[in-house]
């Protein structure tokens, strides 16, 4: 036990502060801090080197949702619907938006498609209630446009950017 000097309060070992009164308490050990070597941070920096993100190894295609930061690899297909599932609905986009707030942000089941004709990468917005922009610019529906490397393709709210790896 620890009395404290100006209450007399017992207080529990281990406490640095009286729990009576709030005065620091006397005859604690103050706590020092350790000096850390650069080779000690350098041996950490080793240890814990975090794992690439894991994808398709023929990916052509990559999306980064640019709320959430997150990058969705995609496969070798040449055509992706994208959407949302709906319970109870039988529609079934091939890349599901609904873990990113898809409904929030206005994403229809079936909202759009990008798909990869020879050298040439094409979105279309299937029809979608709250439409599909390309860098800013509302597309027409059932219509294919062109789009590139680093392109920002918007449904509804939700902002991909575009990331090619055609060769």
């Amino acid at each position: 036990m620890i009395i404290c000097s100006n209450c007399q309060h017992e207080n529990v070992s281990g406490t640095v502060f009286c729990v009576e009164c709030g005065t620091k308490l006397d005859g604690i050990e103050t706590l020092t801090t350790q000096a850390i070597t650069q080779d000690q941070i350098s041996d950490d920096l080793k240890k814990k080197r975090p794992e690439p993100p894991s994808s398709p190894i023929n990916s052509w295609i990559s999306l980064h949702l640019m709320d959430s930061g997150k990058i969705l690899p995609l496969g070798t297909r040449n055509e992706f619907t994208l959407g949302r599932l709906s319970e109870g609905q039988p529609i079934m986009p091939d890349i599901d938006l609904t873990p990113y707030q898809a409904y929030a942000s206005g994403v229809s089941r079936l909202h759009a498609v990008v798909k990869r004709e020879a050298e040439r990468v094409v979105v279309m917005d299937l029809g979608s209630s709250n439409g599909t922009y390309l860098n800013g610019r509302r597309i027409n529906p059932h219509m294919e446009e062109e789009i590139k490397h680093g392109d920002v393709i918007a449904l509804g709210k939700l902002k991909i950017q575009v990331l090619l790896r055609i060769n």
